[in-house]
């Protein structure tokens, strides 16, 4: 069964994990890290979300978005982690 992401204004969606792929591979280019490096990072944080979400039937998507900055932090990108968030506090 998919997991259903509950948006910020109540909108509901199933969850995509080439979002989580496609938001960590850009902080990764803007924390000047090449695109090998970005797809690394992406693709090692996109497993382990995506690992997270499965555990749960409904999940809020500022749960998913500290749950990124969390396993970022955990790999050792805090560069890449901050500029994610503020990425966030931007849009």
């Amino acid at each position: 069964m998919a997991t259903i992401t509950i948006k910020r204004r109540g909108e509901t969606q199933t969850y995509e994990s080439r979002k989580v792929y496609a938001s960590v591979y850009s902080a990764g280019l803007n924390a000047h890290y090449g695109e090998k490096k970005s797809e690394q990072i992406a693709e090692e944080i996109e497993k382990r979300v995506t690992n997270w979400v499965k555990k749960h039937p409904h999940i809020k998507s500022s749960n998913i978005r500290d749950c990124i900055i969390e396993e970022l932090s955990k790999i050792g990108e805090d560069d890449v982690a901050l500029l994610y968030k503020h990425h966030l506090d931007v849009n």
